[in-house]
């Protein structure tokens, strides 16, 4: 039988869903110039994005973080089920992060300044 909720698991789940909880609601309120750049930097590592327009991705990637914080920070939703939707945020953060110019050292997988944010919020 899965456990709902281990106590060792609730300090990284509180800290990491209520920032990504956190980054999504901030998104609701982006203005059109922040959805342009969100919406750009996603199109160049995901060039299918290109069919959605920018202010109704960004609404779309905001909720998508609020149900992946929530996730992470209701305590009834198995910290496995938990873990799957962290490890897709994760994994779409980490191939915006190898697909993008400049957010890498040249010839290497160390961060850029430019990519030092977002290779700290793959992890």
């Amino acid at each position: 039988m899965l456990s709902v909720l281990e106590p060792r698991d609730i300090p990284p789940r509180l800290a990491t869903g209520a920032f990504i909880l956190n980054s999504g609601l901030g998104k609701l309120k982006a203005d059109e110039e922040t959805a342009q750049s969100l919406h750009g930097m996603a199109c160049t590592a995901y060039p299918f994005l290109e069919k959605i327009e920018a202010e109704r991705f960004t609404r779309l990637l905001a909720w998508s973080e609020i149900a992946v914080g929530g996730t992470l920070l209701v305590p009834f939703v198995p910290t496995r089920l938990a873990g799957l939707a962290l490890t897709g945020f994760s994994g779409g953060l980490l191939g915006l992060y190898l697909r993008v110019p400049g957010m890498r050292e040249p010839g290497s997988v160390r961060p850029s300044q430019a990519g030092v944010p977002l290779a700290k919020d793959a992890w």
